[in-house]
């Protein structure tokens, strides 16, 4: 195992919230429950650490699961020795480029999560990666990955990068996660027939389209975006999960297709009325919380799924009303969480 005199990583808090728990174990460390910058956390730029010399570190030419993280290490070199890694892990570090890793042809997994990298590239010999993880950097565009084809997780959280591209040959990717970049279009993802998961929050996207291809997609969430219209998720008859909150969507529409959802997520919108969602018999999971709903029938909307388990409704004009626990109790027995708290027998 690789080690080095520095001090241990700080533990770090994860939002419930999150776009994906895949990305890194602390991949919204930044990030307040809407998606939000935390301004306690300083931006990449203040770093004020130096780098350290990779001659300080001691590698293990036997280790296939390499740790590096938080060394302070400022360039990629001298990783050659590590001939039978499978993952290498450099988060947390001072990284500013892509290089010197055209050896390690073993490698299953490279993280370089919370670096200083601005550019995409020489990852041409990792033919073998299935996860790719250069989240919480300062790239701009979605590039260099043409010989990746086995790729099957790709975590590009909290960049910069303004357009979904370069993708079309990544036909085994399972997971995409772009939360937290500038992207304003859903495009060019015709060809990723295997993705089933899909992350887009906390970017400026104005319309649900161009998703026609995604038949495999079970989980959907592009929260605190600009969607003010449910619309264009017809061909996704295979999507479980699906979160919309922090958008201006006014009507709860467009799901007709979508009979396997278990949690529909679209808290924090305009929406007034509980409608359109009574073919939803697979529902678990319900937040609908931050919105205007008023009319205590239309809880009735909810009555065909039999495993409904979580409803939040809190902050709608309904929980005024002071039997509003018991009042959703009794219309949705099943039900054994309201809002934040469980209900008691």
């Amino acid at each position: 195992m690789a080690s080095m005199s520095v001090g241990e990583p700080q533990a770090m808090e994860v939002d419930r919230k999150g776009e994906s728990e895949e990305s890194g174990d602390d991949e919204v460390k930044r990030r307040s429950l809407n998606g939000e910058l935390d301004p306690q956390q300083p931006p990449l730029s203040e770093k004020e650490e130096s780098p350290v010399d990779m001659d300080t570190i001691t590698l293990d030419p036997e280790e296939e699961d390499v740790d590096l993280v938080h060394c302070r290490i400022g360039k990629i070199e001298g990783l050659e020795v590590l001939q039978k890694a499978k993952t290498l892990s450099l988060r947390q570090n001072l990284i500013k480029r892509i290089e010197n890793l055209d050896s390690l042809v073993s490698l299953r997994e490279l993280d370089l999560y919370d670096n200083q990298i601005r550019r995409l590239e020489n990852l041409e010999t990792l033919t073998q990666l299935h996860v790719l993880d250069v989240s919480f950097n300062i790239l701009r565009k979605v590039e260099a990955l043409d010989r990746l084809a086995g790729l099957k997780k790709l975590f590009l959280l909290h960049n910069k990068i303004s357009r979904i591209e370069n993708l079309d040959h990544l036909t085994n990717l399972e997971m995409l996660e772009l939360g937290s970049n500038r992207i304003r279009v859903i495009e060019n993802l015709d060809t990723l027939s295997s993705l089933t998961s899909l992350f887009l929050g906390t970017n400026k996207i104005t319309q649900l389209q161009n998703l026609e291809g995604l038949h495999n997609l079970s989980v959907l969430s592009i929260q605190s975006n600009r969607i003010t219209k449910m619309e264009g998720l017809g061909s996704l008859v295979n999507l479980k999960e699906l979160y919309l909150s922090h958008n201006g969507i006014e009507v709860l529409e467009g799901l007709e297709s979508n009979k396997k959802l278990t949690t529909l997520d679209i808290a924090a919108n305009r929406i007034k009325k509980i409608e359109n969602i009574g073919h939803l018999t697979e529902l678990q999971e319900f937040w609908m919380n931050d919105n205007q709903i008023e009319n205590w029938a239309d809880l009735d909307e909810l009555q065909n799924a039999k495993h409904l388990e979580t409803v939040y409704l809190e902050r709608n004009p309904l929980q005024k009303d002071p039997q509003y626990r018991r009042k959703i109790m009794l219309a949705l027995p099943s039900v054994r969480q309201i809002d934040a708290t469980f209900i008691r027998f």
